[in-house]
Protein backbone atom coordinates (compact mmCIF):
# COMPACT_ATOMS: atom_id res chain seq x y z
CA UNK A 1 0.00 0.00 0.00
CA UNK A 2 1.61 3.32 -1.03
CA UNK A 3 0.35 6.60 -1.13
CA UNK A 4 1.95 9.97 -2.15
CA UNK A 5 1.37 13.73 -0.95
CA UNK A 6 3.29 16.23 0.63
CA UNK A 7 2.44 17.35 4.54
CA UNK A 8 2.83 19.93 6.53
CA UNK A 9 5.67 20.41 8.03
CA UNK A 10 6.02 21.43 12.15
CA UNK A 11 7.63 22.61 14.31
CA UNK A 12 9.41 19.88 16.50
CA UNK A 13 12.88 20.48 14.70
CA UNK A 14 13.29 23.95 16.60
CA UNK A 15 11.91 22.54 19.63
CA UNK A 16 14.53 19.72 19.49
CA UNK A 17 16.86 22.62 18.84
CA UNK A 18 15.70 25.04 21.94
CA UNK A 19 16.97 22.06 24.30
CA UNK A 20 20.34 21.56 22.59
CA UNK A 21 19.47 18.18 20.82
CA UNK A 22 19.62 20.01 17.51
CA UNK A 23 21.68 22.71 16.66
CA UNK A 24 19.22 25.38 15.13
CA UNK A 25 21.67 26.57 12.72
CA UNK A 26 21.54 23.18 11.09
CA UNK A 27 18.13 23.52 10.57
CA UNK A 28 18.44 26.27 8.27
CA UNK A 29 21.43 25.06 6.77
CA UNK A 30 19.85 21.84 5.67
CA UNK A 31 17.95 23.54 2.48
CA UNK A 32 21.24 24.59 0.78
CA UNK A 33 22.13 20.96 0.12
CA UNK A 34 21.48 18.36 -2.83
CA UNK A 35 17.80 17.13 -2.14
CA UNK A 36 19.86 13.67 -1.80
CA UNK A 37 21.39 13.91 1.28
CA UNK A 38 21.02 15.43 4.66
CA UNK A 39 18.15 15.77 6.85
CA UNK A 40 17.20 15.09 10.34
CA UNK A 41 15.04 11.57 10.34
CA UNK A 42 12.84 11.72 13.70
CA UNK A 43 11.03 8.30 14.91
CA UNK A 44 9.12 7.62 17.87
CA UNK A 45 9.59 4.35 19.68
CA UNK A 46 9.32 2.57 23.16
CA UNK A 47 10.60 1.16 24.73
CA UNK A 48 13.61 2.52 26.02
CA UNK A 49 16.78 0.31 25.27
CA UNK A 50 19.09 -1.33 27.95
CA UNK A 51 22.24 -1.01 26.05
CA UNK A 52 23.08 0.22 22.60
CA UNK A 53 24.22 -2.94 20.56
CA UNK A 54 22.72 -5.74 19.69
CA UNK A 55 25.65 -8.36 20.26
CA UNK A 56 24.95 -8.59 23.92
CA UNK A 57 20.95 -7.83 23.70
CA UNK A 58 18.52 -9.01 20.79
CA UNK A 59 16.10 -6.86 22.34
CA UNK A 60 13.62 -4.70 19.76
CA UNK A 61 15.33 -1.26 20.89
CA UNK A 62 19.14 -2.83 20.62
CA UNK A 63 18.24 -4.70 17.40
CA UNK A 64 17.26 -1.07 15.91
CA UNK A 65 19.84 1.33 17.24
CA UNK A 66 22.75 -1.26 16.61
CA UNK A 67 23.28 -1.58 12.89
CA UNK A 68 23.62 2.39 12.80
CA UNK A 69 26.72 2.39 15.13
CA UNK A 70 28.18 -0.99 13.99
CA UNK A 71 28.72 -3.19 10.43
CA UNK A 72 28.55 -6.88 9.86
CA UNK A 73 30.83 -8.77 7.99
CA UNK A 74 27.58 -8.95 5.04
CA UNK A 75 24.71 -7.37 4.01
CA UNK A 76 21.67 -9.00 2.62
CA UNK A 77 19.80 -7.85 -0.87
CA UNK A 78 15.86 -8.68 -1.00
CA UNK A 79 15.73 -12.26 -0.80
CA UNK A 80 18.45 -12.57 1.63
CA UNK A 81 20.90 -12.86 -1.20
CA UNK A 82 24.62 -11.62 0.70
CA UNK A 83 26.70 -8.43 -0.27
CA UNK A 84 29.28 -6.88 0.99
CA UNK A 85 29.99 -4.79 4.44
CA UNK A 86 33.16 -5.08 6.61
CA UNK A 87 33.82 -8.51 4.28
CA UNK A 88 34.44 -7.44 0.41
CA UNK A 89 34.88 -11.08 -0.35
CA UNK A 90 33.96 -14.42 1.25
CA UNK A 91 34.40 -17.87 -0.31
CA UNK A 92 32.83 -21.84 1.63
CA UNK A 93 35.23 -24.95 1.06
CA UNK A 94 33.33 -27.21 -0.55
CA UNK A 95 32.68 -29.58 2.48
CA UNK A 96 30.96 -26.34 4.12
CA UNK A 97 33.24 -26.75 6.88
CA UNK A 98 35.68 -23.50 6.58
CA UNK A 99 34.64 -20.03 5.60
CA UNK A 100 37.16 -17.79 4.67
CA UNK A 101 36.57 -13.36 4.42
CA UNK A 102 38.94 -10.94 3.17
CA UNK A 103 37.69 -8.41 4.95
CA UNK A 104 37.92 -4.22 3.60
CA UNK A 105 40.80 -2.09 4.26
CA UNK A 106 40.96 1.31 5.49
CA UNK A 107 37.98 1.13 7.86
CA UNK A 108 38.37 3.08 11.19
CA UNK A 109 36.80 2.21 14.17
CA UNK A 110 34.79 5.91 16.00
CA UNK A 111 37.32 6.54 18.39
CA UNK A 112 40.03 6.50 15.03
CA UNK A 113 41.60 3.11 15.66
CA UNK A 114 41.88 0.58 12.59
CA UNK A 115 39.30 -2.06 11.91
CA UNK A 116 41.22 -5.95 12.14
CA UNK A 117 40.29 -9.27 11.79
CA UNK A 118 41.23 -9.48 15.15
CA UNK A 119 37.94 -7.71 16.02
CA UNK A 120 36.41 -10.33 13.61
CA UNK A 121 37.68 -13.17 15.60
CA UNK A 122 36.77 -12.02 19.31
CA UNK A 123 33.52 -10.65 18.48
CA UNK A 124 32.58 -14.10 17.74
CA UNK A 125 34.33 -16.17 20.43
CA UNK A 126 34.33 -13.84 22.76
CA UNK A 127 31.18 -12.01 22.84
CA UNK A 128 28.61 -13.75 20.13
CA UNK A 129 29.28 -16.73 20.57
CA UNK A 130 29.17 -15.98 24.70
CA UNK A 131 26.56 -13.39 24.69
CA UNK A 132 24.12 -12.92 22.51
CA UNK A 133 20.51 -14.11 23.10
CA UNK A 134 20.85 -16.22 19.38
CA UNK A 135 24.79 -17.21 19.03
CA UNK A 136 24.80 -19.92 21.13
CA UNK A 137 22.81 -22.10 18.50
CA UNK A 138 23.83 -19.85 15.72
CA UNK A 139 27.26 -20.31 16.09
CA UNK A 140 27.75 -23.20 17.88
CA UNK A 141 29.57 -25.28 15.35
CA UNK A 142 32.47 -22.43 14.76
CA UNK A 143 35.14 -23.45 16.99
CA UNK A 144 38.00 -20.83 16.29
CA UNK A 145 38.59 -17.99 13.91
CA UNK A 146 42.22 -17.85 12.12
CA UNK A 147 43.46 -14.46 11.45
CA UNK A 148 46.30 -15.27 9.11
CA UNK A 149 46.64 -11.46 8.75
CA UNK A 150 44.87 -8.11 9.31
CA UNK A 151 42.35 -8.67 6.57
CA UNK A 152 41.84 -11.96 6.35
CA UNK A 153 39.49 -13.97 9.05
CA UNK A 154 38.95 -17.45 8.34
CA UNK A 155 36.21 -19.69 10.28
CA UNK A 156 36.40 -23.00 11.18
CA UNK A 157 33.36 -25.27 12.12
CA UNK A 158 33.09 -28.51 13.59
CA UNK A 159 29.81 -29.18 10.81
CA UNK A 160 28.01 -27.81 8.28
CA UNK A 161 26.52 -24.85 9.59
CA UNK A 162 23.50 -23.51 6.26
CA UNK A 163 22.49 -20.50 8.65
CA UNK A 164 25.39 -19.21 9.46
CA UNK A 165 25.13 -17.34 6.49
CA UNK A 166 22.28 -15.89 6.78
CA UNK A 167 23.35 -14.44 10.25
CA UNK A 168 25.96 -12.01 9.38
CA UNK A 169 24.83 -8.45 9.01
CA UNK A 170 24.78 -5.78 11.49
CA UNK A 171 21.77 -6.68 13.59
CA UNK A 172 22.52 -10.15 13.81
CA UNK A 173 26.20 -9.90 13.97
CA UNK A 174 27.69 -6.34 14.48
CA UNK A 175 31.41 -6.73 14.90
CA UNK A 176 32.72 -4.88 18.10
CA UNK A 177 35.80 -3.44 18.81
CA UNK A 178 38.39 -5.66 20.31
CA UNK A 179 40.57 -2.99 21.90
CA UNK A 180 38.13 -1.48 24.25
CA UNK A 181 36.56 -5.18 25.16
CA UNK A 182 39.72 -7.14 25.87
CA UNK A 183 40.25 -8.15 29.14
CA UNK A 184 36.85 -6.31 30.57
CA UNK A 185 33.58 -7.78 31.74
CA UNK A 186 31.78 -8.00 28.86
CA UNK A 187 28.69 -6.93 30.08
CA UNK A 188 29.38 -4.44 32.27
CA UNK A 189 31.67 -2.55 29.85
CA UNK A 190 30.78 1.03 29.78
CA UNK A 191 30.82 0.91 25.64
CA UNK A 192 27.79 -0.98 25.69
CA UNK A 193 26.08 2.40 26.23
CA UNK A 194 29.00 4.35 24.77
CA UNK A 195 29.28 2.77 21.45
CA UNK A 196 32.27 2.58 18.98
CA UNK A 197 31.84 1.22 16.03
CA UNK A 198 32.33 1.49 12.07
CA UNK A 199 28.68 2.02 11.32
CA UNK A 200 27.49 5.39 9.65
CA UNK A 201 26.50 6.99 12.53
CA UNK A 202 28.18 7.80 15.80
CA UNK A 203 26.42 8.81 18.98
CA UNK A 204 25.77 12.46 19.68
CA UNK A 205 23.95 11.88 23.14
CA UNK A 206 21.88 9.43 24.88
CA UNK A 207 19.42 10.44 27.67
CA UNK A 208 18.53 7.20 29.63
CA UNK A 209 14.81 6.67 29.36
CA UNK A 210 14.66 9.68 27.03
CA UNK A 211 16.25 9.87 23.66
CA UNK A 212 19.08 8.89 21.46
CA UNK A 213 20.78 11.15 18.84
CA UNK A 214 22.86 9.79 16.38
CA UNK A 215 25.30 12.36 14.12
CA UNK A 216 26.54 11.34 10.51
CA UNK A 217 30.19 9.94 10.51
CA UNK A 218 31.97 11.80 8.30
CA UNK A 219 35.10 9.05 8.30
CA UNK A 220 32.62 6.33 7.53
CA UNK A 221 34.28 3.83 5.12
CA UNK A 222 31.48 3.89 2.38
CA UNK A 223 31.96 7.03 0.47
CA UNK A 224 28.84 9.55 0.11
CA UNK A 225 27.46 8.17 3.55
CA UNK A 226 25.43 8.70 4.67
CA UNK A 227 22.92 10.99 3.67
CA UNK A 228 21.65 11.68 6.59
CA UNK A 229 22.90 14.34 9.03
CA UNK A 230 21.01 12.91 12.40
CA UNK A 231 18.57 10.38 13.56
CA UNK A 232 16.90 11.32 16.60
CA UNK A 233 15.15 8.56 18.47
CA UNK A 234 12.56 9.06 21.06
CA UNK A 235 11.02 7.20 23.89
CA UNK A 236 7.71 7.72 24.02
CA UNK A 237 5.22 5.40 26.34
CA UNK A 238 2.11 6.23 25.11
CA UNK A 239 1.02 4.87 21.96
CA UNK A 240 -1.35 7.60 20.65
CA UNK A 241 1.40 10.12 21.45
CA UNK A 242 3.25 8.46 18.86
CA UNK A 243 0.69 7.96 16.33
CA UNK A 244 -0.29 11.74 16.75
CA UNK A 245 3.68 12.61 16.23
CA UNK A 246 3.90 11.26 13.35
CA UNK A 247 0.35 12.60 11.83
CA UNK A 248 0.96 16.18 13.32
CA UNK A 249 4.29 16.32 11.51
CA UNK A 250 6.39 16.18 14.49
CA UNK A 251 7.68 12.84 13.16
CA UNK A 252 9.07 11.58 10.02
CA UNK A 253 8.54 7.64 10.08
CA UNK A 254 7.66 5.15 12.63
CA UNK A 255 9.72 1.51 12.42
CA UNK A 256 8.55 -2.07 13.55
CA UNK A 257 4.90 -1.54 14.30
CA UNK A 258 5.80 1.27 16.94
CA UNK A 259 2.15 1.84 16.84
CA UNK A 260 -1.03 0.15 17.00
CA UNK A 261 -1.75 -1.73 13.75
CA UNK A 262 -5.55 -0.02 13.53
CA UNK A 263 -3.13 3.39 13.99
CA UNK A 264 -1.03 1.81 10.80
CA UNK A 265 -3.76 1.16 8.77
CA UNK A 266 -6.13 4.24 9.10
CA UNK A 267 -2.51 6.63 8.43
CA UNK A 268 -1.43 4.46 5.50
CA UNK A 269 -5.05 5.59 4.00
CA UNK A 270 -3.72 9.40 4.07
CA UNK A 271 -1.89 10.98 1.08
CA UNK A 272 1.36 12.11 3.08
CA UNK A 273 2.06 8.88 4.35
CA UNK A 274 3.34 4.96 3.05
CA UNK A 275 3.62 1.77 4.30
CA UNK A 276 5.59 -0.97 3.40
CA UNK A 277 5.72 -4.59 4.90
CA UNK A 278 8.83 -4.93 3.12
CA UNK A 279 12.37 -5.07 4.35
CA UNK A 280 11.32 -7.17 7.50
CA UNK A 281 12.91 -10.76 5.63
CA UNK A 282 15.59 -11.33 8.62
CA UNK A 283 13.57 -10.68 11.41
CA UNK A 284 9.87 -12.93 10.82
CA UNK A 285 8.52 -11.42 14.45
CA UNK A 286 5.43 -13.63 16.43
CA UNK A 287 4.05 -13.17 19.38
CA UNK A 288 3.79 -15.96 21.17
CA UNK A 289 3.26 -17.11 25.20
CA UNK A 290 5.85 -19.21 27.55
CA UNK A 291 5.29 -21.32 30.05
CA UNK A 292 7.86 -21.72 33.31
CA UNK A 293 7.90 -25.32 33.47
CA UNK A 294 9.89 -25.21 36.89
CA UNK A 295 6.53 -24.27 38.56
CA UNK A 296 4.94 -27.42 39.14
CA UNK A 297 1.78 -26.30 38.17
CA UNK A 298 2.46 -25.46 34.40
CA UNK A 299 5.09 -28.58 34.52
CA UNK A 300 1.86 -30.53 33.80
CA UNK A 301 1.05 -30.73 29.96
CA UNK A 302 -2.60 -31.10 30.14
CA UNK A 303 -2.62 -27.66 32.17
CA UNK A 304 -0.67 -26.58 28.95
CA UNK A 305 -3.07 -27.88 26.71
CA UNK A 306 -5.89 -26.35 28.72
CA UNK A 307 -4.83 -22.79 28.43
CA UNK A 308 -3.87 -23.29 25.31
CA UNK A 309 -7.75 -24.10 24.49
CA UNK A 310 -8.54 -21.12 26.30
CA UNK A 311 -6.79 -18.36 24.22
CA UNK A 312 -8.34 -17.54 21.01
CA UNK A 313 -5.51 -17.07 19.12
CA UNK A 314 -7.48 -16.12 15.97
CA UNK A 315 -9.14 -13.25 18.04
CA UNK A 316 -6.27 -11.80 19.19
CA UNK A 317 -4.68 -11.66 15.72
CA UNK A 318 -7.89 -9.61 14.49
CA UNK A 319 -8.57 -7.62 17.25
CA UNK A 320 -4.94 -7.03 18.15
CA UNK A 321 -2.80 -7.26 15.59
CA UNK A 322 -6.07 -5.91 13.09
CA UNK A 323 -5.26 -8.97 11.18
CA UNK A 324 -1.75 -7.85 10.08
CA UNK A 325 -0.37 -11.29 10.08
CA UNK A 326 -1.69 -14.96 11.10
CA UNK A 327 -3.17 -16.91 14.34
CA UNK A 328 0.06 -18.85 15.13
CA UNK A 329 0.21 -22.63 14.84
CA UNK A 330 3.41 -23.66 15.10
CA UNK A 331 6.77 -22.93 16.49
CA UNK A 332 7.65 -21.72 13.00
CA UNK A 333 6.75 -18.97 11.22
CA UNK A 334 4.45 -19.11 8.43
CA UNK A 335 6.86 -17.01 6.24
CA UNK A 336 9.58 -19.75 6.92
CA UNK A 337 7.91 -21.12 4.11
CA UNK A 338 10.69 -23.86 3.51
CA UNK A 339 9.86 -25.80 6.80
CA UNK A 340 7.03 -24.34 8.06
CA UNK A 341 3.82 -27.04 8.08
CA UNK A 342 1.15 -28.03 9.87
CA UNK A 343 0.96 -31.51 8.89
CA UNK A 344 0.44 -33.79 11.92
CA UNK A 345 1.22 -30.26 13.96
CA UNK A 346 -1.45 -30.40 17.39
CA UNK A 347 -3.99 -27.42 16.89
CA UNK A 348 -5.45 -26.06 19.69
CA UNK A 349 -8.69 -24.35 18.84
CA UNK A 350 -10.57 -21.99 21.25
CA UNK A 351 -12.97 -24.17 23.22
CA UNK A 352 -13.56 -23.40 26.90
CA UNK A 353 -14.96 -26.48 27.82
CA UNK A 354 -12.06 -28.60 26.47
CA UNK A 355 -9.99 -26.29 29.18
CA UNK A 356 -11.95 -27.03 31.93
CA UNK A 357 -12.46 -30.57 30.96
CA UNK A 358 -8.50 -30.78 30.99
CA UNK A 359 -8.15 -28.71 33.92
CA UNK A 360 -10.24 -31.13 36.01
CA UNK A 361 -8.63 -33.78 34.51
CA UNK A 362 -5.03 -32.67 35.58
CA UNK A 363 -6.45 -32.36 39.45
CA UNK A 364 -6.94 -28.41 39.70
CA UNK A 365 -11.04 -28.56 40.79
CA UNK A 366 -12.88 -24.52 40.89
CA UNK A 367 -12.18 -23.53 44.74
CA UNK A 368 -15.50 -21.94 46.62
CA UNK A 369 -14.21 -18.99 44.61
CA UNK A 370 -14.63 -20.11 41.35
CA UNK A 371 -10.79 -20.36 40.48
CA UNK A 372 -8.45 -23.73 40.34
CA UNK A 373 -4.99 -21.52 40.87
CA UNK A 374 -3.72 -18.59 39.90
CA UNK A 375 -0.76 -17.20 37.77
CA UNK A 376 1.35 -14.50 37.05
CA UNK A 377 1.54 -12.90 33.70
CA UNK A 378 4.73 -10.94 32.62
CA UNK A 379 3.76 -9.15 29.00
CA UNK A 380 6.17 -7.04 27.19
CA UNK A 381 6.20 -3.64 26.91
CA UNK A 382 7.95 -3.67 23.09
CA UNK A 383 4.98 -2.33 21.65
CA UNK A 384 1.20 -2.26 22.74
CA UNK A 385 0.11 -5.89 21.76
CA UNK A 386 1.13 -7.73 24.44
CA UNK A 387 0.05 -5.53 27.06
CA UNK A 388 -3.40 -5.17 25.12
CA UNK A 389 -3.72 -9.25 24.84
CA UNK A 390 -2.48 -9.85 27.98
CA UNK A 391 -6.06 -8.06 29.06
CA UNK A 392 -8.22 -10.75 27.34
CA UNK A 393 -5.77 -13.58 28.26
CA UNK A 394 -6.51 -12.81 31.97
CA UNK A 395 -10.14 -12.48 31.39
CA UNK A 396 -10.68 -15.67 29.11
CA UNK A 397 -8.22 -17.72 31.63
CA UNK A 398 -10.92 -16.49 34.48
CA UNK A 399 -13.61 -18.31 32.78
CA UNK A 400 -11.48 -21.49 32.90
CA UNK A 401 -10.52 -21.25 36.45
CA UNK A 402 -7.40 -19.14 36.53
CA UNK A 403 -7.00 -16.55 38.22
CA UNK A 404 -4.28 -14.22 36.07
CA UNK A 405 -2.11 -11.23 37.52
CA UNK A 406 -1.10 -9.19 34.50
CA UNK A 407 2.45 -7.39 35.72
CA UNK A 408 3.69 -4.67 33.50
CA UNK A 409 7.15 -3.20 33.87
CA UNK A 410 9.76 -1.31 31.96
CA UNK A 411 11.71 -3.17 29.18
CA UNK A 412 14.97 -3.89 31.56
CA UNK A 413 13.10 -5.10 34.62
CA UNK A 414 10.90 -7.62 32.21
CA UNK A 415 13.77 -8.71 31.39
CA UNK A 416 15.70 -9.62 34.05
CA UNK A 417 12.10 -10.83 35.89
CA UNK A 418 11.88 -13.52 33.51
CA UNK A 419 15.03 -14.50 31.86
CA UNK A 420 17.96 -13.98 34.67
CA UNK A 421 15.46 -14.41 38.11
CA UNK A 422 12.93 -16.39 36.30
CA UNK A 423 9.92 -15.00 38.60
CA UNK A 424 7.67 -15.60 36.13
CA UNK A 425 4.92 -18.15 35.16
CA UNK A 426 3.49 -16.97 32.13
CA UNK A 427 5.39 -14.77 29.46
CA UNK A 428 4.08 -12.65 26.70
CA UNK A 429 6.00 -10.95 23.91
CA UNK A 430 7.47 -10.60 20.67
CA UNK A 431 10.32 -12.43 18.82
CA UNK A 432 11.91 -12.71 15.87
CA UNK A 433 11.89 -16.13 14.13
CA UNK A 434 14.83 -15.85 12.48
CA UNK A 435 15.51 -15.53 8.48
CA UNK A 436 16.32 -20.12 9.33
CA UNK A 437 15.18 -21.45 12.26
CA UNK A 438 18.70 -21.96 13.27
CA UNK A 439 18.77 -18.71 14.52
CA UNK A 440 14.96 -17.56 15.65
CA UNK A 441 13.23 -20.32 16.89
CA UNK A 442 15.87 -22.79 18.17
CA UNK A 443 16.89 -20.75 21.27
CA UNK A 444 13.32 -21.29 22.75
CA UNK A 445 13.58 -25.15 22.47
CA UNK A 446 17.06 -26.65 22.76
CA UNK A 447 17.90 -27.69 25.90
CA UNK A 448 21.24 -26.40 25.84
CA UNK A 449 20.16 -23.03 25.22
CA UNK A 450 18.25 -22.02 28.60
CA UNK A 451 20.63 -19.84 29.89
CA UNK A 452 19.48 -17.52 32.91
CA UNK A 453 20.69 -13.89 32.27
CA UNK A 454 20.72 -14.21 28.54
CA UNK A 455 17.02 -12.23 26.87
CA UNK A 456 14.78 -14.45 24.82
CA UNK A 457 16.61 -17.76 25.10
CA UNK A 458 15.06 -20.90 26.67
CA UNK A 459 12.99 -19.27 29.26
CA UNK A 460 10.07 -22.31 29.43
CA UNK A 461 13.60 -24.59 30.80
CA UNK A 462 11.72 -26.88 28.21
CA UNK A 463 14.15 -30.04 27.37
CA UNK A 464 13.33 -33.12 25.32
CA UNK A 465 16.39 -34.93 23.98
CA UNK A 466 14.25 -35.93 20.57
CA UNK A 467 13.64 -32.04 20.02
CA UNK A 468 17.40 -31.62 20.95
CA UNK A 469 18.58 -33.97 18.50
CA UNK A 470 16.36 -32.90 15.75
CA UNK A 471 17.19 -29.14 15.77
CA UNK A 472 21.40 -30.28 16.05
CA UNK A 473 20.87 -32.51 13.10
CA UNK A 474 18.38 -30.11 11.21
CA UNK A 475 21.38 -27.31 12.36
CA UNK A 476 24.13 -28.70 10.21
CA UNK A 477 21.97 -30.83 7.32
CA UNK A 478 22.57 -29.32 3.94
CA UNK A 479 19.80 -31.92 2.24
CA UNK A 480 16.76 -29.82 2.31
CA UNK A 481 14.48 -32.25 1.73
CA UNK A 482 15.99 -33.89 4.83
CA UNK A 483 15.78 -30.63 6.78
CA UNK A 484 12.13 -29.96 5.66
CA UNK A 485 11.55 -33.09 7.66
CA UNK A 486 13.71 -32.81 10.32
CA UNK A 487 11.50 -29.44 11.08
CA UNK A 488 8.46 -31.15 10.26
CA UNK A 489 9.30 -33.82 13.04
CA UNK A 490 10.17 -31.12 15.46
CA UNK A 491 6.76 -29.11 15.09
CA UNK A 492 4.61 -32.31 15.66
CA UNK A 493 7.01 -32.86 18.97
CA UNK A 494 7.20 -29.76 20.62
CA UNK A 495 4.23 -28.67 19.76
CA UNK A 496 2.40 -31.60 21.35
CA UNK A 497 4.75 -30.69 24.93
CA UNK A 498 3.67 -27.11 24.19
CA UNK A 499 6.09 -24.90 26.19
CA UNK A 500 5.05 -22.14 24.41
CA UNK A 501 1.89 -21.18 22.67
CA UNK A 502 2.30 -19.55 19.19
CA UNK A 503 0.13 -16.39 19.33
CA UNK A 504 0.08 -14.63 16.27
CA UNK A 505 2.64 -14.75 13.53
CA UNK A 506 3.27 -10.99 12.96
CA UNK A 507 3.44 -9.16 9.22
CA UNK A 508 5.44 -6.21 10.93
CA UNK A 509 4.69 -2.57 9.10
CA UNK A 510 7.34 0.63 8.40
CA UNK A 511 4.56 3.74 7.92
CA UNK A 512 6.50 7.39 7.14
CA UNK A 513 5.89 10.37 5.57
CA UNK A 514 6.50 10.41 1.75
CA UNK A 515 9.27 12.87 2.29
CA UNK A 516 11.20 9.87 3.72
CA UNK A 517 13.04 7.96 0.84
CA UNK A 518 14.66 4.80 0.33
CA UNK A 519 14.34 3.99 4.12
CA UNK A 520 13.56 0.18 2.69
CA UNK A 521 15.85 -0.54 0.00
CA UNK A 522 16.61 -4.59 1.56
CA UNK A 523 16.17 -7.58 2.89
CA UNK A 524 17.23 -5.68 6.73
CA UNK A 525 14.94 -2.21 5.76
CA UNK A 526 14.47 -0.23 9.14
CA UNK A 527 16.83 -2.47 10.63
CA UNK A 528 20.07 -2.25 8.84
CA UNK A 529 22.33 1.00 9.01
CA UNK A 530 19.50 3.21 7.28
CA UNK A 531 23.09 5.29 5.67
CA UNK A 532 20.85 5.55 2.45
CA UNK A 533 18.13 7.52 3.89
CA UNK A 534 17.29 10.78 3.21
CA UNK A 535 14.49 13.46 3.52
CA UNK A 536 13.28 15.57 0.72
CA UNK A 537 13.36 19.18 1.64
Amino acid sequence: MTNSMTMKRRTFLAGLAATGLIPATMIGARSALAQTAGGILRTPAWPAPTYLNSAISTGGPESFLSPKFYDGLLGYAFGMEPKPSLATEWSVSDDGMTITFKLRDGVKWHDGEPFTAHDVAFTFMEILKVHHGRGKSTFAALESVDTPDDHTAIFNLSKPTPALMRALDSRESPIMPAHLYEGTDIMENPVNTAPVGTGPFKLASYEIGANVVMVKNEDYWHDGYPLLDRIVVQYIADPSTRAAMLEGGQADAIFLNMIPAQDILRLAEQGQFEMTTDGFEAMPSAQQMSFNLDNEILADKLVRHAIAHAIDVNWITQNVWYGMGQPGKSPLHFDQKAYFTTNGVPSYPFNLDRANELLDEAGYPRGADGMRFGLMLDPSPWGTESITASSYIKEVLRQAGIDVTVRTQDFAVFVKTVWTDRAHDLVLYTASMGVDPTIGVHRFYDSNNFNPGVGFSNGSHYSNPQVDELLAAAAVETDEAKRAEQYAEFQRIAYDDLPVIKVTDISMATIANVKVKDHTVDALGALGSMKQVWIEQ
